[in-house]
């Protein structure tokens, strides 16, 4: 079983990254005509994928030509995907997500949004690049419980710490819940913490599984550890 399923991701990633646009349509197919729940597929394939994508070109691994070829065939897929997830009762909860401007993290922000509206949660997705007075804006004109962070790149850090401190100054952080996860959040341990945090995961994936389990969890002022070394954990997460 595992030799079948890493054939196809090797499949799948060859398809992606030579612009074969007829292969990964098969991969897809050849999935789909087991049954294979959407979101089973977007858990152990498209995921999966998407984070080696990321990985290579990072590692200058991969050319631009095939991290343009794959991400471009990913968002395609992800969209004809996001029909397929059973769409369960609406939660009465609003989240604004945002994401790190490169094409891989908006890529992976979308799965992430894709998988929270069908797990029952009002979502308002922007991608990356907002200015955070705009973010903070959109979350009061919104009245949104949740913040969501997810997918962000080095260069954006400071920015995100910034938004949690300004969110902070301003006493928001008591009605917003501030969640993080994916992209450097997955490299760097720790930092999800460090900038005050409340949840973090990740993948989309845990992420929803998060979001449902500990929706009223918020990070008090002796467990952030902005600007000095981290004294106390962050309590540990419920196990899955």
């Amino acid at each position: 079983m595992a030799s079948r399923q890493n054939a196809l991701l090797e499949r799948f990633y060859t398809a992606l990254i030579s612009g074969d646009r007829a292969g990964a349509r098969d991969v897809m197919d050849t999935v789909f005509t087991h049954d294979a729940e959407a979101e089973k597929v977007a858990a152990h394939l498209i995921w999966p994928i998407l984070d080696q994508v990321q990985k290579a070109y990072r590692n200058d691994q991969l050319s631009n030509l095939s991290y343009h070829y794959a991400t471009r065939m990913l968002r395609s897929i992800t969209d004809q995907l996001q029909i397929r997830y059973e769409q369960k009762a609406r939660r009465g909860q609003t989240v604004l997500l945002v994401c790190g401007a490169e094409e891989s993290e908006e890529l992976a922000g979308q799965l992430a949004a894709d998988l929270l509206e069908a797990d029952g949660y009002d979502i308002y997705f922007t991608g990356g690049g907002i200015a955070n007075d705009e973010i903070v804006e959109q979350l009061a004109e919104l009245k949104a419980q949740r913040l969501v962070v997810f997918g962000a790149v080095p260069a954006t850090v400071p920015q995100t710490r910034q938004l949690i401190d300004r969110l902070h100054d301003i006493g928001a952080c008591d009605d917003v819940q501030i969640v993080v996860g994916g992209g450097v959040f997955n490299r760097a341990e720790g930092l999800a913490e460090e900038i005050g945090a409340d949840l973090w995961a990740l993948d989309p994936i845990e992420l929803v599984e998060v979001m449902a389990e500990e929706p009223n969890r918020r990070m008090t002022p002796d467990q952030r550890t902005v600007g000095r070394r981290r004294r106390q954990p962050a309590p540990a997460r419920k196990a899955a």
